[in-house]
């Protein structure tokens, strides 16, 4: 099985997303040892975003695009071509701002590609996806989940996989991070709970 691990979190061995999405990936691997993972850290390798270059080079033959635009049409074909890849995908998704980091929004941009992991129907639009498991590791310095404060960040990231078919999603959750260190002490220790009790059955 190919599992693809996503960090977004710019706060680097600081990060709870991080600390919580490796732990995910290394239970998974005691689980499992022939998972083969992929690792992207769009922090320290930051995708560029979706712009009129990135519709551009999709839309101009290989033999005719100059520098810049084979660079975008490259970036967004291994991009896609990653996900697509991944039986399973762990994503590490801070909240910042009430939102997804803006990282994770431009890999977001790169894989919802019509035809590839959605498209459009006399029906409606289906999703392409739903031979995924998807693990996503939800961290917020406040309490968010079910409010309308976390509408941009968990609940966006829900509508955004389910649009591409993926029906196999589990959250860890460590939120409330920022109101005092027992707190934090908490909620991390809680999501620890959640990787051991749960992720061996999800294997």
């Amino acid at each position: 099985m190919k599992l693809l691990h996503i960090d977004s979190s710019i706060l680097g061995d600081n990060s709870a997303s991080r600390q919580l999405s490796r732990e995910v990936v290394q239970a998974w691997q005691a689980a499992d040892a022939s998972i083969e993972v992929v690792y992207r850290d769009l922090a320290a390798d930051a995708i560029s975003h979706f712009s009129a270059a990135t519709l551009l080079a999709a839309g101009t033959a290989e033999e005719a695009r100059d520098a810049a635009l084979a660079f975008e049409a490259k970036l967004s074909q291994e991009t896609l071509a990653e996900f697509l890849a991944a039986d399973a995908v762990v994503i590490g998704a801070p909240m910042y701002n009430f939102s997804v980091p803006t990282q994770l929004k431009a890999w977001i941009d790169r894989v919802a590609v019509a035809g590839k992991t959605f498209r459009y129907t006399e029906a409606g639009p289906e999703g392409l996806c739903g031979n995924k498991k998807v693990i996503l590791v939800s961290t917020a310095g406040g309490l968010h989940a079910g409010q309308a404060t976390g509408a941009g960040h968990e609940d966006f990231l829900k509508v955004f996989l389910g649009f591409i078919g993926v029906t196999d999603l589990e959250i860890v959750r460590a939120h409330g991070l920022a109101y005092g260190p027992e707190q934090r002490t908490a909620a991390i220790h809680a999501a620890q709970a959640q990787i051991a009790g749960e992720l061996f059955a999800a294997a």
